[in-house]
């Protein structure tokens, strides 16, 4: 298999085809998986990766096949499964490492070879210990074995913001004679500056011999925190390929964020002049899918994908948002594939989102009861950290944000079956005496806690939304429920807290029975007075 001197990945010219568009190459399966933490096995590496192709990367680095025998073989799934994009594997500049990805490759519709050598003085000395002509011989060579195992060649500069320049044009210079369709100048140890990029690749593309036939790309560290500005710069600079990884996973710091990266060039659009074949609206879905393959989240206040990124507490800013989106937001939500921008609630909070958000519970205020409602709000507000719907429910109709009830939990227990179904017991109280005690059995102890607690109190729920997240640290941290389920043509929203998981499901799924029996009694429970000032 041998690939043609003159064609990029997606078999155009190189040099027609590097105008208007960046090529991204998705890193996640390799560099991001070595990070502490983020390790995958075969079936997580495998559906990640269709994520990516149904995201519309260009270039998959599947991983390094000569690391281990699963390593192998999941490039060599990837490479046998996926139909869109390029798949590449990872090579050192060694006979048997680039035999080893050649054969994981075999299968791919478009498969690339990713070799990788150092040339900076300090990696020549200490790491290779090999001469600068040593660093070109070896290169040429690997390069021209790899070529007759793959449709194409990546050359990656290992340390190359570190490397001298002229000599860089001198590796470059070999790699593209001996047959390297993309040339890549990694910082590999996140040491370089936007400007200083910028720099380089003017230079690089002035000086390499061919380099209107060839694709440069580049690949940031962020451990001075400038991986996206360095990648950005690069864009900026000419360059046509990015590497990246979902939530800027990887090496020490991380790597460059794919969703970053994607949503600057779009959003900025005009500045940069070039775009992607992303499919902006799979970045969060894509996100989360590698949170939940991983079990680590990402930071609250991360760009694009962060819990925080579309949420506004400041009653300014807010009221702006109300007045017109574009006020504090530079993209839409939904461009990413989050359904909806969120006014969250706390003490910063003002009258304009607190009635915005009762309005859309189901509450149309009186102007006469809002001071006293206000007023209640930023008390609650200031002693907890953020306020939820249950919350603002209880203040809309006069009862304590605090009380729980009508309904109590007084026993629960879950057992686990063989296979993946469980069973859960519940036995409830009411305000009203009642005690109710139902069991059932579900896919597991959460499917069946929460069939239990429909049977005992009659609610009838479909869960639209279910996550779980550790609120505090240790091994006998809190974990919170997040439910939302549909009932009556309506979202109602529950949250509970608990060192058991299952637990804080049921806490979050009775808050939504109460909250739906609080408001609309005849729906669950008796009827219960309105109070003055509010119809719900």
């Amino acid at each position: 298999m041998k690939p043609s001197d003159t064609q990029s990945d997606d078999g155009v010219s190189a040099n027609s085809a590097a105008a208007d568009r960046v090529r991204i190459f998705d890193t996640t399966l390799r560099d991001g998986e070595q990070a502490p933490g983020f390790s995958m096995d075969r079936r997580a590496k495998l559906r990640l990766a269709h994520a990516l192709e149904a995201l519309g990367v260009d270039i998959i680095e599947a991983g390094f096949p000569q690391a281990s025998p699963d390593d192998f073989n999941a490039v060599a799934e990837i490479a046998r499964t996926l139909k869109t994009p390029t798949v590449c594997g990872l090579s050192r500049c060694v006979v048997g490492d680039i035999d080893t990805t050649g054969r994981a490759l075999e299968s791919a519709r478009h498969s690339r070879i990713h070799l990788f050598l150092s040339t900076s003085p300090l990696h020549r000395e200490h790491k290779l210990g090999m001469s600068q002509a040593q660093v070109i011989d070896t290169a040429a060579a690997s390069i021209e074995r790899a070529r007759k195992l793959c449709h194409e060649v990546e050359f990656s500069a290992e340390d190359a913001t570190r490397t001298e320049p002229e000599y860089l044009v001198e590796v470059f210079n070999a790699a593209v004679a001996a047959g390297a369709t993309t040339l890549n100048v990694p910082d590999t140890v996140g040491y370089t500056t936007p400007s200083e990029m910028a720099e380089l690749f003017g230079y690089l593309r002035r000086h390499v011999k061919g380099a209107e036939r060839v694709i440069f790309s580049t690949h940031c560290h962020d451990d001075l925190g400038m991986a996206v500005a360095n990648s950005l710069a690069a864009v900026s600079a000419g360059v046509r390929q990015v590497e990246c990884t979902i939530n800027g996973i990887g090496e020490r710091a991380g790597n460059a964020s794919l969703e970053e990266i994607v949503m600057a060039l779009k959003v900025r659009a005009p500045h940069f002049g070039v775009d992607t074949r992303i499919d902006t609206r799979k970045l969060y879905p894509t996100s989360r899918l590698l949170t939940q393959l991983t079990g680590q989240s990402v930071a609250r206040n991360k760009a694009v994908v962060g819990e925080n990124a579309f949420a506004h507490e400041s009653g300014i800013h807010q009221h702006g948002m109300l007045k017109h989106r574009g006020t504090y937001e530079i993209m839409r939500p939904q461009d990413v594939g989050i359904a909806e921008t969120k006014l969250v609630l706390g003490k910063h909070s003002g009258r304009h989102a607190l009635r915005s958000r009762l309005q859309a519970l189901g509450h149309e205020v009186e102007e006469s009861a809002m001071d006293g409602i206000f007023a209640r709000f930023k008390a609650l507000a200031d002693k907890k950290r953020e306020i939820h719907d249950e919350d603002l429910e209880a203040i809309a109709l006069g009862h304590d944000p605090d009380a729980i009830g009508p309904w109590r939990i007084m026993q629960l227990q879950t057992h686990s079956h063989s296979g993946s179904s469980a069973s859960a017991s519940v036995k409830l109280a009411h305000d009203d005496g009642r005690e109710v005690g139902e069991a059932a059995i579900g896919d597991g102890p959460v499917d069946a806690v929460l069939r239990a607690i429909e049977r005992a109190t009659g609610a009838s729920l479909e869960l639209t939304h279910f996550q779980v997240r550790a609120v505090s640290e240790g091994g006998d941290a809190q974990g919170q429920a997040q439910l939302t389920a549909r009932h009556a043509e309506r979202d109602w929203r529950g949250n509970g807290v608990s060192t058991d998981i299952v637990e804080a499901t049921a806490l979050a799924a009775l808050a939504i029975v109460n909250r739906i029996e609080r408001q609309t009694p005849a729906a669950i429970g008796a009827a219960a007075p309105q109070p003055q000032g509010v119809s719900a």
